[in-house]
């Protein structure tokens, strides 16, 4: 018999070295699971795709005037992907920090205005590392960053960004989550940093952690999402609500989960967007929702904009008259002092991704076609599963260097 594991290997060598190799984390579990849903949902989801596709027609009518606009700063930072990337408002700028340039690892850190990106020499800095995550703690006004990969190690230190010094520091926690790949980390509800999931070389995490300042406190939700990395993930500030989807995992991730600073819930919308990893995110209040940019998808990277509706618990497709070109490991940020969703950087199967974008309401209304209706697995999470075995070897979620 025909091993099936062997379906999830690429099927060439057309795709880069430098890339993550992220096709090959994709669960077959997932897609066989995938293909026995949809046998048996096809006829329930004939009979209801019309009367979801006129209302995501609806809701996306609402938000027709946006675009994105390519800007061109002066001195842009190096073509990079798998930046870490958060908007400072110490500084009043978006810092970005590190990320992979297709042949190494990076440990700059730069800052936009909304007119140049800057380098910014600092006394110390984070070591070189892809991968990983960060976000402002609103309590202590620092930007928090955690994990990554530096090519060798997945990494689990700590380190704090002052925007008032434009200084790095290190943390020395007690306590601190694993050491990770591909972390979720975003702003708690309560102001706090937290942090959820990632790969640490041989499992997915599920695992939730909050920076109290100087030391991680694990988290203990009554329900969390299943173990993934490479989630997007953002926070309404507005109301509370934390979002996520998709990812890599191997148990389904092909899922929307919202976080109230309590527990975690399963969404159960009737359209979302193709299951992607290493998508962009970031709340924009003017729309208000959490704006969704592209990511990986079986191996093909996206360039679609979708939007959360927190009122209506539904994705809506945003159809714009320009879009950056699919990528996969973009920073996202919203900038509150351009009140502009600002997107840079990323990968796609031609390399790496230098140029800067910004999302802004248009004069003119854009015709937006009704998106076809993706069925969505609902799987019912109850208590909080607990990390399982894999039974063969994963390659790890993270960009390499170029084989010699």
């Amino acid at each position: 018999m025909t091993d099936p594991l062997r379906f999830c290997e690429p099927k060439s060598h057309a795709r880069r070295l430098d890339k993550i190799p992220v096709e090959r984390l994709k669960s077959c579990w997932m897609k066989l699971t995938q293909v026995r849903y949809f046998s048996h949902a096809s006829m329930i989801l004939i009979c209801c795709c019309i009367s979801i596709a006129f209302a995501a027609s609806a809701a996306a009518a609402h938000f027709s005037l946006l675009d994105w606009i390519e800007l061109s700063p002066n001195d842009p930072p190096p073509a990079r992907s798998y930046l870490a990337m958060t908007y400072d408002p110490v500084s009043g700028k978006i810092i970005a920090f590190g990320g992979f340039d297709g042949t190494g690892y990076l440990n700059d850190t730069w800052s936009f205005d909304g007119t140049t990106w800057a380098q910014i020499a600092t006394q110390s800095a984070p070591p070189a590392r892809a991968a990983a995550q960060m976000t402002y703690d609103s309590v202590t006004q620092k930007v928090v960053l955690f994990g990554g990969y530096d090519g060798t190690n997945y990494l689990g230190d700590t380190w704090l960004w002052d925007g008032s010094t434009l200084q790095w520091t290190q943390a020395t926690p007690q306590h601190h989550p694993p050491a990770v790949t591909g972390p979720m980390l975003f702003p708690d509800p309560n102001g706090r940093a937290d942090v959820f999931g990632g790969f640490d070389g041989q499992f997915y995490q599920l695992t939730m952690w909050q920076w109290n300042g100087s030391d991680w406190t694990q988290l203990s939700p009554p329900t969390v999402p299943f173990a993934r990395a490479s989630a997007a993930v953002a926070t309404n500030t507005s109301t509370g609500q934390v979002v996520m989807f998709g990812g890599l995992a191997d148990v389904n991730p092909n899922n929307t989960w919202t976080y109230d600073g309590t527990t975690w819930t399963l969404q159960s919308p009737a359209v979302q967007p193709l299951l992607v990893y290493a998508a962009s995110a970031a709340f924009d209040p003017g729309l208000p929702g959490v704006v969704l940019f592209g990511g990986g998808s079986g191996g093909v990277d996206q360039n679609t904009t979708w939007l959360w509706d927190q009122i209506g618990a539904t994705w809506t497709h945003l159809s714009t008259a320009q879009s950056p070109p699919a990528r996969e490991g973009a920073g996202m940020a919203y900038d509150a002092a351009l009140h502009r969703v600002i997107l840079f950087g990323g990968q796609d199967n031609n390399g790496n991704f230098n140029d800067t974008w910004e999302l802004i309401p248009t004069a003119t209304p854009t015709p937006t076609p009704s998106p076809t209706a993706t069925l969505t697995p609902t799987p019912t999470p109850s208590a909080t599963p607990a990390p399982r075995a894999t039974p063969r070897p994963r390659p790890t979620p993270h960009p390499r260097p170029t084989s010699p």
